[in-house]
């Protein structure tokens, strides 16, 4: 059984994937790999399924208790449970101090999501194979609807609740995924300032209730909120199934399809960046100096986390 200390740090680790999973560019995958909980997180995920979770939610009339008690151990509840309190107390977090950096420095915020990328893409391009029509079909596929989506969904995709759903779905499967960021896909689908905003005011409400200054920003924001948490749970049944399956079946077209798919989100931060600027009045010859600098620190971050996972297999 496990002891305090070590479910304490289990929190821990999921603090510091919460973490990852909250900047585009950094995965949470690479995080649990570093910390040596990759293959448990996957085997938890991927028990999770529609007969087990009936058999959970089930567990609310006492005759069910016992086989709602079995499912539970059968997807490792107890370490799911505490691994997610991790990441979402992060989440909360970080997405609230982003927030506040996209608002008053979007242009050195969105450089250093540059940097992230840009390194994440370098670090896993070396495991990228272009050796048969099949790789290279994927890889340009990944590239190609990357790159149309950034410039497209960050002026076009409204944040509806639909929206935001398939949003959630996207991106906590990818989580889950050594080198793909969820909240990479977030800027690609042109959702990620929006939630990021969202979770912050989603906490203000939080704590406003709590001092009895009313209810309109929970009640505003609780919808997104759980729309998105929803998506998450849905992507976890079945994207991240198939993800899976996909490495399993074709491994080396799917690596270079998930790549190539973070090289073609460079153009994310760029016309994140070039619609504030617009906004502003600022032109990029201006801004860049401060860009630049943000987006090698980003870099910076990627290659020390690279350094301390190299090596391991997943």
């Amino acid at each position: 059984m496990a002891s305090l200390r070590d479910w304490a740090a289990l929190y821990a680790k999921g603090v510091a994937m919460g973490s990852a999973d909250a900047v585009p560019g950094v995965s949470g995958g690479t995080i649990a790999l570093i910390v040596g909980i990759y293959e448990r997180l996957i085997g938890a995920v991927t028990a999770v399924d529609p007969a087990r979770l009936r058999r959970l939610l089930a567990g609310v009339r006492p005759a069910n208790i016992p086989d709602a008690r079995a499912a539970f151990h059968e997807i490792d509840g107890a370490f799911l449970v505490v691994l997610l309190a991790g990441i979402g107390t992060a989440v909360v977090v970080v997405l609230s101090g982003v927030n506040y950096l996209l608002t008053t420095r979007p242009v050195a915020t969105y450089g250093f999501f540059f940097g992230l990328i840009a390194a994440s893409a370098a670090v896993l391009l070396g495991d990228v194979e272009l050796d048969t029509p099949r790789r290279k079909a994927a890889a340009l596929g990944g590239f190609t609807l990357a790159f149309l989506a950034s410039g497209y969904a960050s002026t076009a995709l409204t944040s509806s609740l639909p929206v935001v759903f398939v949003a959630g779905a996207i991106a906590v499967s990818a989580m889950i995924l050594p080198g793909v960021s969820g909240s990479l896909l977030l800027v690609v689908l042109g959702q990620y300032e929006y939630m990021s905003g969202t979770v912050s005011r989603f906490v203000d409400g939080l704590a406003a209730v709590a001092l009895g200054n009313g209810t309109d920003t929970l009640v505003e924001t609780l919808p997104p909120v759980v729309a998105f948490l929803l998506g998450g749970v849905v992507g976890v049944v079945t994207i991240a199934h198939a993800v899976k399956y996909a490495l399993a079946r074709a491994r080396a077209a799917t690596l270079a399809f998930l790549v190539s798919l973070i090289v073609g989100a460079l153009r994310a931060p760029l016309v994140e960046v070039s619609i504030r600027l617009a906004e502003s009045g600022e032109t990029w010859r201006a801004a860049a100096p401060r860009f630049a600098l943000a987006a090698v620190g980003g870099a910076a971050v990627v290659l020390v986390l690279d350094r301390y996972s190299t090596g391991i297999e997943y």
